[in-house]
């Protein structure tokens, strides 16, 4: 096995929730994901609301769905 070392600024080391400063690959891996994860929630929650898709019922929702479906089939 090799090791990685890896320097990252405080700030980062308490944004990441880290509690060690030693940890497996894997769960450097599992913690940059749900990072990356709630950023792109964040990023979508944002533009749902700039577009007002925030305000759609799921009826809207499933409409709209249901029409995109319908014009890919009959394209």
């Amino acid at each position: 096995m090799r090791t990685l070392n890896i320097s990252i600024s405080e700030l980062e080391f308490n944004k990441f929730g880290l509690k060690k400063e030693k940890l497996s690959f894997s769960d450097l891996l599992e913690i940059l994901s749900n990072e990356l994860s709630k950023q792109n929630l964040n990023d979508s929650i944002e533009l749902a609301e700039k577009y007002g898709l925030s305000k759609m019922t799921m009826d809207e929702i499933t409409k709209e769905v249901n029409a995109v479906r319908h014009a890919k089939d009959h394209s």
